[in-house]
């Protein structure tokens, strides 16, 4: 059964009321990654991030029996290769208690018709090398790891010392 056609099954895009649920799925998702320690956003945070004055991302919410199941949240990306913008998924979670529905292939499905909607040229995300279900699960859908690729990430101190070292930022301090 296609996962989408489930009456039982809505996927929406979130509302400023689902920040809560959000952010308790985002504490969830980081336990199953064992980040637990990285979860510093607040609620506030999240809530802004999606429906503050300027915008960072979106999210779309899942909904089994009206009950909320999962989430997966992104943002706009582009590609100078390909000449057009593109999506990046930065979570996809379905509570455990849920999966096996189809839930997470629906939210896919529905990013990819975003995707397809607003002519971008990729749907991107990373997963733990660890993660072998979440791996097989995007391997199934027709998904490739980036194995020529590594992320690089620069955070904390790091990022505020070489934002320190930038002219403009040091004339704006005067």
């Amino acid at each position: 059964m296609n996962p989408t056609a489930n009456p039982l099954l809505e996927i929406r895009f979130a509302k400023p009321g689902d920040t809560p649920v959000i952010h308790a799925f985002i504490r969830e998702l980081a336990e199953y990654e064992k980040l637990s320690r990285d979860v510093i956003s607040s609620e506030k945070d999240i809530h802004d991030a999606l429906f503050g004055t300027h915008p960072m991302a979106e999210c779309l919410m899942a909904f089994y029996q009206n009950h909320p199941v999962g989430f997966a949240l992104f943002f706009t990306t582009f590609s100078t290769f390909v000449g057009r913008p593109g999506l990046y998924l930065e979570d996809l979670y379905v509570n455990p208690a849920w999966r096996g529905l189809g839930i997470g292939k629906a939210l896919l499905i529905r990013l990819a018709a975003i995707a397809h909607e607003r002519h971008c040229g990729r749907l991107e995300w990373s997963v733990l090398n660890w993660n072998e279900p979440a791996i097989g699960f995007y391997k199934k859908l027709g998904a490739w790891p980036m194995n020529d690729w590594t992320v690089y990430r620069l955070c904390g101190h790091h990022l505020e010392f070489l934002a320190a070292q930038d002219p403009a930022l040091k004339n704006n301090e005067k």
